[in-house]
């Protein structure tokens, strides 16, 4: 995933996933993709940005904690944060945070 979200003006809610991944893919990378794809379906959702490195870092978008709270309890979303544990996190961290102001540039096409 390479753009920037396009979120609405705050305040909004973030949640900030930072990780450190195991050795190996054993399907993270297909359920990365689906975990996405239903995240973008749930009610409340508002975007999302992902960057790897040794570290990754995935920012969720959300207009609620409420909605935050529905994505955590999703059966499917249930699975993968087992999985996490089980197989493909050494490490990580979730923090959930409110934005109150945004501000940006863009260059000229």
């Amino acid at each position: 995933m390479s753009d920037i979200a396009q979120t609405p003006q705050p305040p909004y809610y973030a949640v900030i996933f930072t990780s450190e991944r195991t050795e190996g893919d054993r399907g993270y990378g297909e359920m990365a993709e689906e975990m996405v794809r239903l995240a973008s379906s749930q009610p409340g959702f508002l975007g999302v940005e992902s960057a790897r490195e040794s570290v990754g870092i995935t920012v969720s978008y959300w207009d609620s904690l409420e909605a935050i709270h529905q994505w955590k309890q999703n059966e499917r979303h249930l699975l993968a944060q087992q999985m996490g544990i089980a197989e493909w996190y050494s490490r990580y961290k979730t923090r959930i945070c409110r934005v109150e102001r945004e501000y940006g540039y863009q260059a000229a096409p």
